[in-house]
This record gives structure tokens, sequence and C-alpha cells, in this order.
């Protein structure tokens, strides 16, 4: 199970080392994807796979559908891991997340998000500030 936050730094040739939990974790070859609130994702070829036919369990003529497909499989990249446990994130992914050199994996049971490390500091306290009303959305929409 994919749980925990871990902090990472980008090497000058843009290598970003896999914390070692995470990696143990991952089956097959590695995904890198654009993710969602400005972060990437990070999947095996195991979830990466659960995840299209998520997504493709819908009728293509349904926009939503091309533009999740457009966002997610557009962004993706396969990556190999070096003998460190380190890939090379491509610069149009480095951009998209706006990372710099300091970045935080966070591990979330079926996929890693990669964030920089101030735009995830922002986002936990955000966070931090509404879990009592997303808490309860959630039991609304459980109660429905």
């Amino acid at each position: 199970m994919l749980i925990g936050e871990y902090e990472g730094k980008i090497t000058e040739k843009n290598r970003l080392a896999v914390p070692a939990r995470v990696r143990s974790e991952f089956k097959s070859g590695l995904i890198v994807s654009r993710g969602y609130e400005g972060c990437l994702l990070l999947l095996d070829g195991t979830r990466w796979k659960q995840l299209i036919e998520v997504v493709t369990a819908k009728p293509l003529l349904q926009m939503s559908i091309r533009d999740t497909m457009r966002f997610l499989v557009g962004g993706a990249h396969q990556v190999e891991l070096d003998a460190q446990g380190r890939f090379v994130i491509p610069s149009s992914l480095k951009d998209y997340a706006e990372l710099d050199q300091d970045v935080v994996f966070v591990s979330v049971l079926d996929w890693v998000e990669i964030w920089d490390r101030q735009r995830w500091l922002t986002k936990l306290s955000d966070l931090a500030g509404s879990a009592s009303d997303i808490a309860e959305r959630l039991m609304q929409d459980y109660e429905k």
C-alpha cells in the first residue's frame, strides 16, 4: 500500500530518486504524467492500466473522457530507474508542475504525487484549513 510523504531533490541533470519505500511497492515499469492541481502522477504499469481502464469505461464520444485522456495519456512518459533508483523528469512535466529543486512525494494508496515542495506546503495548508468541511461533504454524499 502506498502511504506517506517523502522528500526528494532534483539534480542538475533533472534526475529524481524515487524513495525506496515507494520503489518497493511498484511492480513493473513506471509511468509519470501530469496530475491534478499542478502535481505529477507516478504509477507502475499495473496501476496505470487500472487507471486507464476506469477512464476508458465511458464512451469516447464524451468530451470529458477525451479531455481526460489528452491530459493524462498525452502527458505520460515511461521512465526507467537507474541503479540509484533515479529517473529523468521530462522537461515538459517539470515545467507543468513548476518543480524546483525540492520536491515531496505524496503516496495516496494507488498512486504517488510529486509536488514542488512549496506548492505542496500551500496545498497542505489549504487542506488542513478545510478538512472538516471536506469530511462533512463526504458524509453527505455517503448518505445519499
